[in-house]
């Protein structure tokens, strides 16, 4: 009997702890993620906003950019390189459906424009630029000038007097 009332006695003093629900974490660090997130992005009042995810990979030859911009024509996105190093993307995604019968039970799929700008750190050779897209995915790859091509240096490493 002592087991019973102990263990009730756990329960209620556990329950008046308050800890922080799962609801409560996810919006400390959603707001924490916000405080980190661009400028640009944090503009977006809209939570429904659209901006293409992207990854950029190096090789010895070349810089490659992959964004990924599903449901579009390659005919809405406007792709830029400017002689500062930037590459931006922009478009709009247009909502092509209309529905006259009456509204949607719910939506997550975003519509509306777009602009995305990085900065591409290397020395490259814009002329020679060459941009796809198939299947939801602008690939672009921009080649390394010759200059960039031989910018590795190895350095000797001396042993460090005392």
């Amino acid at each position: 009997m002592r087991k019973d009332l102990m263990n009730n006695n756990q329960h209620h003093y556990l329950n008046e702890l308050n800890f922080p629900t799962n609801r409560d974490l996810k919006n400390l660090f959603g707001s924490f993620y916000n405080l980190l997130d661009l400028p640009e992005s944090r503009e977006a009042t809209n939570w429904n906003s659209f901006e293409p995810k992207l990854e950029v990979k190096e090789n010895k030859d070349s810089v490659n950019v992959t964004a990924e911009i599903p449901g579009m024509n390659e005919n809405d996105i406007d792709l830029q390189l400017s002689e500062d190093g930037y590459l931006t993307i922009s478009g709009e995604k247009k909502n092509s459906y209309e529905n006259k019968e009456g509204g949607s039970y719910f939506s997550e799929i975003s519509y509306g424009s777009f602009k995305r700008s990085i900065s591409l750190p290397w020395d490259l050779d814009f002329d020679k630029a060459d941009a796809s897209y198939d299947n939801g995915l602008l690939k672009v790859y921009i080649p390394k000038s010759k200059e960039e091509k031989t910018k590795i240096k190895k350095l000797n490493i001396k042993k460090a007097s005392k």
